[in-house]
C-alpha cells in the first residue's frame, strides 16, 4: 500500500495542473484530479434534504465517500473553476467530523475580493492570490499538508495496551458495545500521545455497531465514515491490536450496511460485527 501523501486537486486549468503535478512529484506527493463536479456523479434530480454533518446521499454523499476513502493530506481548490461548486463543497467538508481535519488550500484572482472572502468564510484554511500560490507552491504544500508522523506512530504502537482499553475491547468482543464506550473513552482521555487515536477509533467502531443494533442507519454510517481518520494512519498492529483486521471488518460492515440502505437495516447480518483480535 502506497504511503506517499495525496493531494486532491479541484483544478482544471492546464497551466496550473502541469505546475502542481511537477511540484507534487518533486516533493513525493501524489495528485488526483477532480476537474468538474460531473466526475463525482451526475447532478441530483431531487436532492434529498440532509441533516448537518456527513452527506450520505446524492453527489454530495459520493464526494464524502471519495474523500473519506482516500484520506488526502490536502484539498486544493481553484476558485476560478466554475465546474466545481466549491462554496458548497468546502463548507460541507469543513462541517463534517469525518473530513474537517483535512486542510483546504484555495487560490484565486487577487482582485476578486468577494470570491476570496467567500472561500475563507466557507472554511478554507488558506486562501491565496494565484500569483503567490504559484510562487510559493512547494512551501505551501509542505506547510498545509497534513501528513501522519509514521515514526512517532510506530513508536507509540510498540507500547503496551492500556488496561482500560483492554477492558473496553473485552466488552466490545462480548457485543457490549454501549458498555465498552466508557472504558475506551477513559483510556483515550488518559493518553495524551498519538496512540490515543487507536482507542478513539475502536470506540467509534463500537458506537457504529451499537447504532446498527438500534436500527439507526444514519448514525452508523456516519461513525463508519469518521473512524477511518483514526484507524487508517496506524500500522497493521498497534499495541497488540490487529488494526488491519479491524479496518477490514469495518469495510465489510460499511459495504453490507450501505447495500441494504436505511429501509432494510433490520436485515443486517449481525455476524459481520466481528471481534477485535489482541495479541
Amino acid at each position: 500500500m502506497t504511503t506517499s501523501p495525496l493531494i486532491i486537486a479541484f483544478v482544471a486549468d492546464l497551466m496550473f495542473t502541469t505546475r502542481i503535478a511537477l511540484v507534487a512529484e518533486h516533493l513525493g506527493y501524489r495528485v488526483e484530479w477532480i476537474e468538474s463536479a460531473d466526475q463525482v456523479g451526475a447532478p441530483d434530480a431531487e436532492a434529498a434534504p440532509e441533516r448537518p454533518g456527513e452527506a450520505l446521499h446524492g453527489r454530495a454523499g459520493r464526494l464524502f465517500e471519495a474523500i473519506v476513502r482516500r484520506q488526502p493530506a490536502l484539498l486544493l481548490f481553484d476558485l476560478n473553476n466554475d465546474a466545481i461548486p466549491w462554496r458548497e463543497w468546502i463548507a460541507a467538508l469543513k462541517s463534517s467530523a469525518a473530513t474537517r481535519r483535512i486542510p483546504v488550500l484555495c487560490f484565486g484572482p487577487h482582485e476578486d475580493v468577494a470570491v476570496m472572502t467567500a472561500a475563507k468564510a466557507a472554511g478554507a484554511d488558506a486562501v491565496l492570490a494565484r500569483s503567490r500560490f504559484t510562487a510559493d507552491m512547494p512551501a505551501l504544500f509542505q506547510r498545509y499538508a497534513r501528513i501522519p508522523d509514521r515514526p512517532a506512530l510506530d513508536a507509540v504502537c510498540a507500547e503496551p495496551l492500556a488496561a482500560l482499553a483492554r477492558t473496553g475491547i473485552e466488552r466490545f468482543n462480548r457485543g457490549e458495545f454501549y458498555a465498552a464506550h466508557d472504558a475506551l473513552e477513559e483510556a483515550w482521555m488518559d493518553d495524551s500521545g498519538p496512540g490515543r487515536d487507536l482507542y478513539r477509533g475502536i470506540l467509534q467502531v463500537g458506537i457504529a455497531y451499537y447504532q446498527i443494533e438500534q436500527g439507526n442507519y444514519r448514525g452508523a454510517v456516519k461513525m463508519l465514515l469518521r473512524v477511518r481518520q483514526w484507524l487508517d494512519p496506524l500500522p497493521a498492529v498497534c499495541r497488540g491490536v490487529d488494526v488491519a483486521g479491524l479496518r477490514a471488518d469495518v469495510e465489510r460492515v460499511y459495504q453490507a450496511l450501505t447495500a441494504l440502505g436505511p429501509e432494510r437495516i433490520a436485515s443486517f447480518d449481525r455476524a459481520l460485527l466481528g471481534v477485535i483480535v489482541v495479541e
